[in-house]
């Protein structure tokens, strides 16, 4: 899929639903849900823009959106919650174990080894979770 097409007089929150649903499921659920008794705004906020706006257009599939996001939450080095919700993502839309670990790997010449160690071990905690009775070489 390349993008969220609006349907006829769907607004950008009800397609930013609709990407966060597709794209993150249960994770992206459980951030909205979190944030209802602090910042329910902020809840819709994330609904419009970047679900609603940004992943919805044309130019990227959701594969390589999730790709680019995957590196620059590993790069900030400051996200590994935002990361994980985001490697689940990725798998959810198509990026293997190997990619998602290829890329985290590339981001220690960019990010240092740091932010990529972080990375990794956010991606093995999402690996050992989602695929439990796989080793980390069946990548």
């Amino acid at each position: 899929m390349t993008h969220q097409s609006p349907n006829v007089g769907e607004s950008r929150l009800e397609r930013g639903k609709r990407a966060l649903a597709e794209i993150d499921g249960e994770a992206g659920n459980n951030v909205v849900a979190a944030l209802a008794d602090i910042a329910p705004d902020f809840a819709k906020y994330l609904f419009e823009f970047p679900f609603g706006d940004i992943y919805c257009r044309p130019g990227l599939d959701l594969r390589a959106r999730e790709i680019a996001t995957i590196a620059a939450l590993t790069a900030m080095g400051t996200a590994t919650p935002q990361l994980k919700v985001h490697i689940e993502a990725g798998l959810n839309v198509g990026v293997t174990r190997e990619e998602i670990t290829e890329v985290i790997m590339q981001m220690a010449v960019y990010a240092g080894f740091p932010a990529a160690l972080n990375g990794l071990f956010a991606a093995k905690d999402v690996f050992n979770a989602r695929f439990p009775n796989q080793t980390e070489d069946a990548a």
